[in-house]
């Protein structure tokens, strides 16, 4: 599921600016749900719950929703996040457990992430943009498909695609939402994006592509009126828009924390060999 590495190949052993005493300088933040709130309460009475202020980590609790939150909601404060999984799949997540946090923390590999930049435009030509850390998504609004065109780097690739939608994943991203659309999924280090169409009607047979890292994609939505399209990065939508523009950014990096023998990199390879 989650981004190109800022500036090549993931290094699992890079170095992590983590306290050698973590007492105190832990913050939680939970999923709005049962299980999150419940594991919240429990660690944060075993540990405490240092303001953000003051953090050197955050421990997110919940699913992979519950880590895309967090990353954005503590976005610039360039603080490691470390998941525990209290939700479904928690591909982004490692096992939960409540004893030893800090040494497990200690004890993590860092992934370091670089997320899109969505930036969209609708009719009356406001610009709002959005990051996203998995992926960006194309949808139509209505019972009618929608017609795109395709730009990459300036250059028109495909005039006219008619589906339902189309993505633009980064590589953690691509075991999400790409993958369940027969995506490719994007090894961490192999500096690529995959765009791939949602239900395809019109080139029946084309089945998307792998472009460059550092790929510049614009999408125009032909027959707006009739034919509307939302734009959708991670979970900011925005409706209607008539032209989305998406690239790496170079502004924001990212870093996710996993166990040593639940490390991201491994698990998005062996995600290539499950049947």
């Amino acid at each position: 599921m989650t981004a190109a590495l800022l500036g090549g190949a993931p290094d699992p052993d890079a170095p992590r600016e983590l306290p050698a005493d973590l007492g105190g300088r832990i913050a939680f933040h939970s999923a709005a749900t049962p299980e999150g709130a419940a594991a919240h309460q429990r660690l944060a009475a075993l540990y405490g719950d240092c303001p953000i202020e003051d953090a050197a980590v955050v421990v997110a609790l919940g699913g992979d929703g519950a880590m895309l939150e967090t990353q954005h909601r503590f976005l610039g404060r360039n603080l490691p996040v470390y998941g525990m999984n209290r939700g479904s799949v928690g591909f982004l997540m490692n096992p939960y457990r409540e004893d030893s946090l800090p040494e497990r923390l200690r004890a993590a590999q860092a992934a370091l992430l670089q997320p899109l930049r969505m930036r969209t435009t609708n009719a009356e030509g406001l610009v709002e943009e959005a990051l996203a850390i998995n992926e960006v998504s194309l949808l139509r609004e209505t019972r009618q498909a929608a017609k795109i065109r395709i730009l990459v780097d300036g250059k028109v690739r495909l005039p006219e695609l008619i589906c339902d939608g189309i993505l633009v994943a980064t590589p953690a991203g691509s075991t999400a939402y790409n993958l369940s659309a027969h995506g490719p999924i994007i090894p961490l280090g192999a500096n690529l994006l995959a765009m791939t169409p949602i239900s395809a009607f019109r080139p029946r047979r084309w089945r998307g592509a792998l472009l460059p890292g550092n790929a510049s994609v614009a999408f125009e939505i032909l027959e707006t009126e009739k034919r509307p399209v939302a734009a959708v990065a991670d979970y900011t939508e925005v409706r209607d828009v008539r032209r989305v523009e998406i690239c790496e950014t170079t502004t924001h990096r990212l870093t996710m924390l996993f166990d040593p023998d639940h490390g991201l990199p491994e698990r998005i390879l062996a995600e290539q060999f499950t049947v």
